[in-house]
């Protein structure tokens, strides 16, 4: 991408993803945004823009990922922040959408938290909201401002490609998936197999069934998010179990929680390979998880929207 100078666009980020946002602007050719978050003693935000804003298209990048309440407050006082100091356009470049698993009411008396962060968000201010493989494609109905959700699919196949893997089938964890998988299994030529599975209470999964042919080829399990890693470890097992070669697994968001890295450096997984939508710390960067970029892919999004251009042509 040409670098990209407007003095009418401007780029900023917060403390969720700073590595992302600097890849981003490095791949715009701009220059991040000068603004600082600093806390009060109390633990209350302060956020302070540190250049005139005033008439510019704004796009902040933040996703809400752990700790998703602090990173997510942030997110609404910079947009109060942009709002009250003029900008024309406030767009909320959101990788990683937390709260996206709340999309329903699943049992009596539940709330539904994606739709109530969609709320704030139109609430504090924001004009538009880029994101990547929200859980649910049905959350863009919650907001009455355009939203533009990226597809990780195409640079997860291309790096899949490249490993020239031979006998591939790609497996989705659940019969939610089998869109998304029928969307890698179309770009590598391959078959699909779904994962039967019930989910007895929340981030516990039990495998009950694989539906497909998998024995004698290498797997490649997909999904959009993994958090705990019981569903992928359990299916790799599974298929491992079943007569599978290898077993792969990619998913664009590495929430990776709890007992996650560890699940996965004693499972049947060959290798892991997410993006950084969210951030690994060291500890989590073991040899088995690849974490491939999506800057390249969201500098491109910011740009074609800032020009009034298609955000389609790059879902290819």
């Amino acid at each position: 991408m040409a670098h990209y100078k407007d003095g009418h666009l401007k780029v900023f980020t917060l403390n969720s993803n700073p590595e992302l946002a600097h890849e981003i602007t490095e791949a715009m050719g701009a220059e991040m945004g000068k603004s600082s978050v600093q806390r009060f003693s109390d633990g209350e935000v302060q956020i302070n823009i540190e250049e005139s804003i005033r008439g510019c298209d704004i796009f902040v990048i933040q996703s809400t990922s752990s700790p998703a309440n602090e990173h997510l407050m942030e997110l609404l006082i910079m947009i109060d922040a942009l709002k009250r100091a003029s900008a024309r356009t406030i767009n909320v470049v959101m990788p990683y959408y937390g709260y996206a698993r709340q999309d329903r009411k699943a049992r009596s008396r539940e709330p539904i938290t994606a739709k109530l962060v969609a709320n704030l968000l139109e609430t504090a201010g924001a004009d538009r909201v880029i994101t990547l493989d929200l859980h649910a494609s049905q959350i863009q109905g919650f907001f009455d401002i355009p939203v533009d959700q990226l597809i990780g699919v195409p640079i997860l196949a291309n790096y899949f490609e490249e490993k020239q893997l031979e006998d591939i089938v790609i497996v989705s964890p659940d019969h939610g998936g089998v869109v998304r998988a029928r969307k890698m299994a179309d770009r590598l030529k391959a078959p699909i197999a779904i994962i039967d599975k019930r989910r007895p209470k929340p981030n516990m999964s039990e495998v009950m069934n694989i539906v497909g042919k998998i024995e004698g080829k290498t797997a490649i399990i997909i999904d959009d998010i993994i958090d705990t890693a019981g569903t992928m470890t359990l299916a790799a097992n599974a298929m491992i179990e079943s007569g599978a070669k290898e077993v792969y697994a990619c998913s664009t968001h590495p929430v990776l929680s709890g007992p996650a890295i560890e699940r996965i450096e004693n499972s049947a997984l060959k290798e892991l390979v997410v993006t950084n939508t969210i951030p690994l710390p060291p500890e989590k960067k073991i040899e088995k998880v690849k974490q491939l970029s999506v800057g390249n892919l969201l500098a491109k999004a910011i740009v074609n929207v800032y020009e009034d251009r298609s955000v389609s042509t790059l879902f290819d």
